[in-house]
């Protein structure tokens, strides 16, 4: 096949299935309410059953950065395939709570094995500039992925149809990505030395490596933990929780597909601090505002967690270069390792704010308003700590020093 046509299939295949993974997020994010009253589950058992999505994510990314370089970003793809096909169809037949922990799992483990497989993949594609631009173009279809999934949910949620319904049109971009990937050819290391287990720990060892790994996980809580919670905490908000999602998601797409100029100028640690800044400025909004201003909310919090994840990302295959494929699937691990930790504490807050807020005589909307609020509010620490830490990064990578051996990723 054409270089060109198999690097182009390689590319498409990556983003059905990152689309795959959105849909699993964004349809089980507009399902929560039904799962929980089919099952008679407590929001606290919803969170759990949102962490499965996040701890299988980790567990399969480090699995996968390990063994990348032998077992092969093709074979990795076809575990995933396994995995999602697997974790789709168990929920579909879910009998109840443990059933849905268990399918949660597999549906994780899968998006896991994609962002290790696709991640570095790309990163051996491109280089430089364009490896920055095609990685955040390949994560455009996360939140993309989102608004199809959203408003595809919303669509069958109003039409009455099942939750299992919903289910089976993450089967789609499964399938479709599968038939992309099959008999292609994938792409080498770029990095030299790159390929050495012991050479990618070495460089994770680094102070900015690490530092990078504390940010991630604050990143990420930061962006998922109001998604994922979209519809029980905006629920009674008098704005529809599914269309803040889908209007999030759409907008994040719309950055990341324009990422390439914004970082450019801006430079990798001034995109992160001012997304850092709009994300608190987006959640305190959202935890006091009602009616159409949570949608002025919505843009200023899109804008803000646009770049976390791709720039992040980004930020080790540049600044760490020889950590490669195992350095990438670290940090994105440590991210949903850190998500999958705070979904039932998340829930427990909302556990909480719910029995304070009855306590207090509210009922209804209101009570459910009170209970979502309490909870945002407590997720602005998360961008808040951020801010401080993209500070010191930024006077830290602005030192000529601490830049100038930074080794670029050498092409074959």
């Amino acid at each position: 096949m054409d270089q060109n046509l198999n690097k182009k299939a390689l590319f498409l295949g990556s983003c059905f299935a990152l689309i795959t993974t959105a849909f699993t997020f964004s349809i089980r994010a507009g399902i929560l309410p039904q799962l929980g009253a089919e099952f008679g589950l407590t929001a606290e058992q919803l969170g759990f059953i949102n962490a499965m999505w996040f701890l299988g994510f980790p567990i399969s990314m480090v699995i996968g950065g390990l063994v990348y370089h032998t077992f092969g970003a093709k074979n990795i793809m076809l575990v995933a395939f396994v995995a999602h096909t697997i974790g789709i169809i168990m929920t579909i037949y879910a009998g109840g709570y443990t059933s849905l922990l268990i399918s949660t799992l597999f549906i994780g483990f899968g998006n896991g094995c994609t962002e290790a497989a696709c991640n570095p993949m790309i990163a051996d594609m491109y280089s430089g500039v364009t490896m920055n631009k095609m990685l955040n173009r390949f994560h455009m279809w996360f939140p993309g992925g989102i608004l199809l999934g959203a408003l595809i949910s919303k669509f069958m949620t109003d039409l009455g149809l099942p939750w299992e319904a919903q289910m089976w049109i993450t089967m789609v971009p499964t399938v479709i990505y599968a038939f992309l990937f099959f008999g292609k050819t994938f792409p080498k290391p770029q990095v030299e030395g790159a390929t050495s287990i012991l050479q990618n720990l070495k460089a994770m060892f680094s102070p900015l490596y690490i530092f990078l790994i504390v940010c991630m996980a604050l990143t990420a809580i930061s962006e998922f933990g109001p998604n994922q919670w979209v519809s029980i905490i905006l629920g009674s908000s008098g704005a529809d929780a599914m269309i803040i999602l889908a209007l999030t998601s759409g907008l994040m797409a719309v950055a990341r597909f324009f990422a390439g100029p914004v970082v450019a100028t801006l430079g990798q640690t001034g995109v992160l601090l001012g997304g850092a800044v709009l994300t608190a400025i987006g959640i305190y909004l959202f935890s006091t505002v009602t009616g159409p201003m949570a949608y002025v909310a919505a843009i200023i919090f899109a804008l803000g967690v646009a770049y976390f994840w791709p720039v992040m990302v980004g930020s080790v295959a540049q600044r760490v270069p020889l950590s490669s494929a195992l350095g990438m699937s670290i940090i994105g691990a440590v991210g949903m390792f850190s998500t999958s930790i705070f979904q039932p504490i998340i829930g427990d807050w909302i556990d909480d704010a719910r029995a304070e807020s009855t306590a207090q005589g509210l009922t209804g909307n209101a009570l459910e308003l009170a209970a979502g609020q309490d909870t945002l509010e407590k997720m602005i620490a998360f961008p808040a700590i951020l801010i401080v830490l993209f500070t010191i990064l930024y006077f830290w990578q602005r030192n000529p020093k601490s830049t100038e051996k930074i080794p670029q990723p050498v092409t074959h």
